[in-house]
Formats: structure tokens, sequence, C-alpha cells
């Protein structure tokens, strides 16, 4: 990767992949969304559109198509698990080139699956802190004060170009760490969220213990697998979050969408069986939550 301007690709331009594309295209990179064809009409007369108190309120033109029909440096993959294997046919792997992929999905289970699909080194794990909301297609809210993007490879150049467009960018050297530091965090905090339909302030203050609880198996998990998260790191990251955060599954719930319950709590019973760690809180909440989104639909 040089230092010239880049050409990227946003699969799944919502909440994150809009911001993201939005700022890269603001700094003068090209960028190119992938979405159904309603969407891409509209991104393509429209652009994308962003309300930030962090980066202000602006407007990006960006491409838009359907499918990816050329090689570029990057590919973001920002589609949601529950419709992540529709999604990648609009990147076939024949197209590729020698882009670097980059998935920001929630959970584990998405690496292997992309690494069986495209050149497995050319995968390169992601994560990413934010809550970033599509109120309609092109258009993004982006309401904490952070968007804070973590790399497992040395892609130096890339990272400075993200750093430039304004995104807070790490890169790490231990991919199961950074995968688990994510979701140490993210599975209590979309499954309390979403199962007392509260913001992250009202959870950390009236259903400590339960947090607690929660937070104790899940990094006894993150342990077993050979990341070295504690209760008090992921603790102090709860107590430092906006009082009125939400998840976005509590906010897919909400609205009678598709939610990435397997893909959150899934992944943690999945690698605490595997790890025979016993994790009867998590499990509850899991059950609770897909017995309360039934409800709603």
């Amino acid at each position: 990767m040089t230092t010239s301007k880049s050409t990227v690709a946003i699969l799944g331009p919502g909440g994150v992949g809009g911001l993201i594309g939005a700022l890269l295209a603001r700094d003068g990179h090209r960028v190119v969304c992938l979405a159904g064809q309603d969407t891409a009409a509209v991104l393509s007369q429209d652009g994308l559109r962003i309300e930030s108190a962090q980066y202000g309120d602006f407007t990006a033109a960006v491409e838009a198509d359907t499918q990816l029909r050329e090689p570029v440096d990057a590919v973001f993959v920002t589609v949601k698990q529950t419709a992540l294997h529709q999604a990648l046919d609009r990147v076939p792997s024949s197209v590729l080139g020698d882009a670097i992929v980059i998935p920001l999905l929630n959970g584990l289970d998405h690496i292997a699956l992309l690494r069986r699909r495209y050149p497995s080194a050319r995968v390169v794990a992601g994560t990413i802190r934010v809550e970033a909301t599509r109120t309609s297609p092109g258009c993004v809210i982006h309401s904490s004060p952070f968007a804070n993007l973590e790399l497992a490879a040395p892609f130096d150049d890339f990272a400075d170009h993200l750093r430039h467009a304004g995104l807070g960018v790490t890169l790490r050297t231990d991919e199961t760490a950074m995968l688990w530091d994510k979701l140490a965090f993210l599975a209590p905090f979309a499954l309390l969220t979403t199962r007392h339909r509260s913001d992250v302030g009202t959870v950390r203050s009236d259903r400590r213990p339960e947090l607690l609880a929660v937070l104790d198996e899940i990094t006894s998990v993150a342990q077993a697998a050979g990341a070295p998260v504690t209760t008090d790191t992921v603790l102090s990251f709860f107590d430092r979050a906006p009082h009125t955060m939400k998840s976005s599954m509590q906010r897919d719930v909400e609205a009678g969408r598709p939610f990435e319950l397997d893909a959150i709590g899934g992944a943690v019973l999945r690698a605490g069986a595997a790890h025979g760690i016993e994790t009867p809180a998590t499990a509850r909440l899991v059950a609770e939550v897909a017995h309360q989104a039934n409800q709603v639909a």
C-alpha cells in the first residue's frame, strides 16, 4: 500500500460502513459502496450524509454499485452477520486483485468463513468501537464521541490513511486477543441493554451484579481461548461509556429487524463449551433475549 490515495470498497454502507466511507471520501479517497439496487441508486445521486458531533455534519460523494467490478485496495465488510452470506456475492474473489479484506463484524466465526472464500492472507481481522446508526439509505447519525478501529496486521500506510480521515486506528499483533477484547465488552453490552431495554448507564448502575456475573464468565472464556482479558479492564470501559449509549442489537430488536444474537451471544456459548467453561448467566440472557424478540415479532 502506497501513500497515494486509495480506492476502497464498502460492502454494507450502513451506520459503520457509511461513516467510514464518508470520512475516506471526504479526505479524497475513491470510495465504492456495494449495496442493493435501490440503496446504490440513492448513494450515487445523493452521496453519504453524516450527522456527527465529532466530525461535523457533511455530505460526501461516493460511487455505488450492486457488485464489485474491478480491483480495489481494500474492502471493508460492514454488513451484519445475519446478512453476510448473501452480501458476499457482491464481492467476487476473481475481481479483488491484491485487495485486503477487512471484516468489522461482531463475533468470532466470520473470520474463518471469509478466509475460505478469499485469499487467506488478505483477510485482515478488524474491530471497531463506535455508535453509528443508518436512519435511511445514505444517512448516518454518529452519536459516540469515538470511532476507533483495530486491525490485526502491519498495514502502516493504510492505517495512516484512516487516521488522516479522522478514525482512531490501532494495529495489533494478536488477532485472538483483539477479537476477544471487543467481544468481552460487546456481548454483555448487547445482551443486557437488549434484555432490559435500557442504555448502558442504566445497566451499569441498576444491573451491576448481573453485569459482573456475565463479565466474569466471558472473561474466563476469553482467557481460556488465549486472550488476556480481565473483568476489571472491561468494566472500566463500561464505566467510561456514554450513559445514553445503546447497542445495535437493542436497536434491531426494537425495530423488528434481524439481530446478531448468535454471532454475539452464541459465539461466547460455543467458545465456553469448547473450553469447558460454564456460562449459565450468559446462557440465560441469550435465552431471554431470544424469547423477548419472539414476543416483539
